[in-house]
């Protein structure tokens, strides 16, 4: 029984290690909306037995991030553009929410917040997207938890997760970054102001930028590479 267990408990520690891999390769846009993911490659690729790959595309399926197909397989999830522009509607409206309940940040908030904007910067100039997006995520969580709305956000996050591996193809446009930057460095300086009203706009603002860049990219259809 004692061995038993351990071969369980084994098996389920190595199923939640791939669905950690497999999650962050989605939410950082190494993996493509609608490319296929072969749980061959990715046993082999990850070190494990196809069993636990399995058991991971079937939480992050049930977790609307993966899409499955009886007889072709799982791919990552491809939003359509009604799907696409409820996210957004969604994020509208809990994000100003959010926004326009915050507190007054400390000091102490402040550096840390512009020390995660300065990360994105970083991630910018050295052309690591992928480590932009994770970045640009904490950034603007890090905003969102100061409203103490712990539900709220775990719904937010939610949102952001499904549109996550379009994100990163938006920041493929040295615009996009020089934008997203600028966007920061005034939301802290709106925070410093303690003006909330300021912040939502440009939350708006920021927001709007790769909705409309990403719904234009989504309905001539997202690139897609096999795996």
């Amino acid at each position: 029984m004692p061995a038993e267990k351990t071969a369980t408990g084994g098996r389920a520690q190595a199923a939640e290690r791939v669905e950690r891999e497999l999650r962050k390769m989605i939410m950082s846009g190494e993996l493509l909306p609608g490319q296929q993911i072969r749980q061959e490659s990715m046993a082999e690729r990850l070190g494990v037995s196809r069993l636990p790959v399995r058991e991971a595309l079937r939480q992050l399926t049930a977790d609307g991030l993966v899409s499955h197909v009886p007889n072709v397989g799982f791919a990552v999830a491809r939003l359509s553009q009604a799907e696409f522009d409820q996210i957004y509607l969604m994020r509208r409206l809990l994000e100003t929410e959010l926004i326009l309940r915050l507190p007054r940040p400390s000091q102490e908030q402040l550096q840390h917040l512009a020390a995660l904007g300065d990360e994105v910067a970083a991630a910018a100039e050295r052309l690591d997207l992928v480590e932009m997006r994770l970045r640009n995520h904490a950034f603007h969580f890090e905003i969102f938890r100061l409203s103490g709305l712990g539900l709220v956000i775990d719904e937010l996050e939610k949102l952001w997760n499904w549109a996550a591996p379009y994100h990163t193809i938006y920041l493929y446009s040295a615009d996009s970054r020089r934008t997203i930057l600028e966007e920061h460095e005034a939301m802290i300086q709106a925070l410093r102001d303690g003006d909330n009203t300021r912040l939502a706009e440009l939350m708006h603002q920021h927001r709007h930028g790769s909705e409309t860049q990403l719904g234009a990219m989504l309905s001539g259809g997202p690139a897609v590479r096999p795996v």
